[in-house]
């Protein structure tokens, strides 16, 4: 075990590095924790030893805790988790009072973090238990506590020190939203103590440690916040105390400490919490149990002292970590996620990375490619039929860099570095020496056929053509290729320079080359890739129509506009049926309908639904673009409520269904497409079923995606439910074969470890 070394300077100052091997970014392992204890151990029973610098021996700090350590303490029970945790507190409480005497906190040596780069998770929990945190000035640099992404909450002591340090109010954003900071404003907000140049990270660390330590004066006056001027008035202010030996004891152990902000029982700290418990209940409707969990480790943690605060965090971490809800958002936002980004399902040939690529089509979806693709340093031929239109496109880039530099999130020279990559023009020629081409005109198969011809006209026999299509099969639009092999179908999702996702397409006759440039371009453009196979509506499509057909089926039914909505963000979509068909237009909607019943004939299953689609186009309701759709919108495009008129047209009945009826019909009619998605064969990997669902169209991510809610819930309940329904709704909530297959023999989806599997 060599994840951390130790090394004793001549002045006396111990720097312990940590340095996983055969990893770009540092985690945290069981075996590591407990070597860093013997290390602290070794440091503080040295009498030559001043004091001790953490730092790291790679560019960043550390990226947080090796998951697979969670995923052992899950394996052992309850118990065998909150023992870990509370493992982890002890040496962390180690490192906090660093030697002093238990019952004076007298003595004890200079413990600092020496931060080069990005801390996240566990990599900033351990510096929060040191004495002082100085990073280096690196504005690529994230420091934050992000656990609540992915369905857990920062469990060791984070929650705890992080509220204590800063107050309820000030530590929420980057406690319940996982909020990340550069080190400046890191420093801005409290969380760390001081930024200096990269070069001087290590010497002023060293510096510190030997002034705190009395071995030589401190050069500059420094402030520690250290106890309250008068204890018995919480509103009073901090004693601010020179830097010294007697200033390692952390305000929260000091006597007469009182919460920032007031404790829960003071007037100021109880509004916090009930403005707290409000905000978490808006943003997570309740479906997600970190976040309620955390702020229940907050609240009673709050209310006694230190030591025990850190019982109750980690029993409350416990209780999320055993919960199938965070075993499932780790899987998938994390583990399946960073998987597919890695090349999970890439086939083996050579690296196909993208040095120039050509953009048809200059509207939104292929000024969005353009924008992405040379924000990522490729070369970047944008065509469209008239110069205008291609320089209009081009100005879609225009737009977003200069609200990067309002932000202060890009600079002018890396504008320009980007606009210089975008060729915008009307010149096919252009085109030569692109090895991939991005064509992105409208859903006609006529014209993306006419583009075909045109693009194949002027480049190698080796470029890698590529139609961005979220419904037209790739197999038919290939028949205008002389190149079949070399043609694969690429879905981006709107607004391209938002979306995370892309969904790849492989054709009847696409070559694993051509699969394997996609993905690596995906990959260029820092986006999560999921591969699938042709058919109509592809997979993210395939199960989204149906969510909000049934949205709208309901409308026809009688069945409460509010109550549809409700139901649906109660149960974790980010957005209701009859929202997001206003976002995505209404007349799109029509279109698709069309399409679909020309191709299905009497096998159309959706008359229902296009009686109330068409007669929406009719009013001139086209959605949000229109201001005016299933909602009503102001002047200016806010959204206002849903359109009387809705239920004026459709009566609302009497007899209303029940929520959970409503929420099984929304949540059925996306699933049951996913699992015949991967019965057909569209899907081949429920890793990308999963991370498609949440990453493409939000759905609830708390339950880790559609085969992962399947888990949840266990495949006898699905098919009991699939029963209920088809026997009051249709054969459209008809069990597929799989699903009652895994009912009858007791099998989920994935193995109970939760390490995915192909189908």
């Amino acid at each position: 075990m060599t994840d951390f070394t130790y090394a004793v300077d001549a002045d006396g100052v111990a720097t312990i590095t940590w340095d996983v091997k055969a990893k770009s970014m540092n985690v945290m392992s069981t075996d590591a924790f407990a070597l860093l204890s013997d290390l602290i151990d070794q440091a503080l029973a040295d009498a030559g030893v001043k004091g001790v610098i953490i730092t790291s021996g790679k560019k960043d700090f550390a990226g947080g805790m090796d998951l697979n350590v969670i995923a052992q303490m899950r394996a052992g029970g309850a118990k065998a988790i909150f023992d870990g945790v509370m493992t982890m507190h002890t040496v962390l409480r180690k490192i906090e009072r660093a030697g002093m005497d238990p019952k004076t906190l007298k003595g004890g040596k200079p413990i600092v973090a020496a931060l080069p780069g990005t801390a996240l998770g566990i990599g900033l929990e351990l510096p929060l238990s040191c004495h002082r945190i100085i990073a280096a000035d690196n504005p690529k640099a994230k420091i934050g506590l992000p656990e609540i992404m992915v369905g857990i909450f920062p469990g060791a002591g984070g929650t705890t020190r992080l509220v204590r340090k800063m107050g309820a109010m000030m530590a929420a954003p980057f406690l319940l939203e996982g909020q990340l900071s550069d080190p400046k404003k890191a420093k801005a907000a409290g969380i760390i103590d001081e930024v200096v140049a990269p070069e001087n990270l290590l010497s002023r660390a060293k510096q510190w440690v030997l002034s705190t330590a009395g071995a030589i004066p401190n050069e500059e006056i420094e402030v520690y916040p250290r106890q309250l001027s008068d204890p018995k008035d919480p509103d009073s202010l901090p004693v601010m105390m020179p830097i010294g030996s007697d200033t390692l004891v952390k305000p929260w152990d000091a006597k007469g400490y009182k919460l920032p902000g007031g404790a829960p029982y003071h007037p100021a700290g109880f509004m916090t919490f009930v403005g707290a418990s409000a905000m978490v209940m808006g943003k997570t409707m309740g479906v997600y149990p970190a976040a309620k969990a955390l702020l229940a480790a907050v609240y009673e943690g709050a209310l006694v002292p230190f030591d025990t605060a850190l019982k109750i965090e980690a029993r409350q971490f416990t209780s999320v970590l055993m919960n199938p809800s965070s075993t499932a958002m780790i899987r998938s936002l994390f583990i399946n996620k960073e998987a597919l980004e890695k090349g999970a399902n890439r086939p083996k040939v050579a690296d196909q990375s993208v040095k120039k690529l050509g953009v048809i089509g200059a509207g939104m979806m292929g000024a969005g490619i353009a924008y992405v693709s040379a924000n990522a340093g490729i070369e970047v031929v944008l065509i469209d039929s008239t110069q205008e239109s291609a320089d209009r496109g081009k100005a879609h880039s225009v737009g977003l860099l200069d609200k990067g530099i309002q932000r202060r999130k890009v600079t002018p020279e890396k504008k320009a570095e980007v606009l210089a990559r975008i060729t915008a023009t009307t010149d096919y020629a252009a085109l030569s020496g692109c090895d991939l081409i991005v064509e992105a005109v409208f859903e006609d198969p006529k014209v993306k056929a006419e583009v075909t011809a045109k693009v194949e006209a002027v480049v190698g026999t080796d470029c890698i053509f590529a139609t961005n299509t979220s419904t037209l099969p790739i197999s038919s639009l290939a028949k205008a290729s002389q190149r079949p092999a070399n043609f694969i179908g690429i879905h981006f999702f709107s607004p391209v320079d938002k979306m995370a996702l892309v969904e790849i397409i492989r054709g009847k006759e696409t070559g694993d080359t051509a699969v394997a440039k996609a993905l690596d371009f995906v990959r260029q453009i820092r986006k999560t890739p999921i591969v699938v196979n042709d058919a109509r509506f592809f997979y993210a499509n395939r199960c989204i129509i149906p969510y909000i057909n049934e949205g709208i089926r309901m409308v026809a039914e009688g069945v409460e506009p509010a109550l549809i909505e409700n139901a649906a963000k109660l149960v974790g979509m980010p957005l209701g049926p009859l929202q997001l068909v206003d976002e995505t237009s209404i007349d799109l909607g029509v279109k698709i309908a069309k399409a679909t019943k020309a191709a299905m004939g009497d096998a159309y299953p959706d008359g229902a639904v296009d009686a109330v689609l068409f007669w929406m186009a009719d009013q001139g309701r086209m959605g949000k673009k229109a201001n005016a759709g299933f909602y009503a919108y102001d002047a200016t495009g806010k959204r206002e409520g849903l359109w009387d008129g809705l239920t004026a047209h459709y009566p609302v009945a009497d007899t209303q269904p029940d929520l959970t009826t409503v929420q099984h019909r929304l949540l059925m009619a996306q699933v049951l497409e996913a699992v015949r998605a991967l019965e057909d064969g569209v899907l081949t990997d429920i890793r990308e079923g999963d991370v498609g669902a949440i990453l493409g169209w939000g759905f609830a991510p708390w339950s880790g995606g559609p085969f992962g809610w399947l888990d949840i819930i266990g495949a006898a309940r699905a098919v009991e439910i699939c029963d209920h329904l088809t026997a009051t709704q249709g054969d459209r909530f008809t069990a597929p074969q799989m699903l009652r297959a895994m009912a009858a023999t007791g099998r989920s989806f994935y193995p109970a470890a939760g390490v995915a599997k192909a189908a």
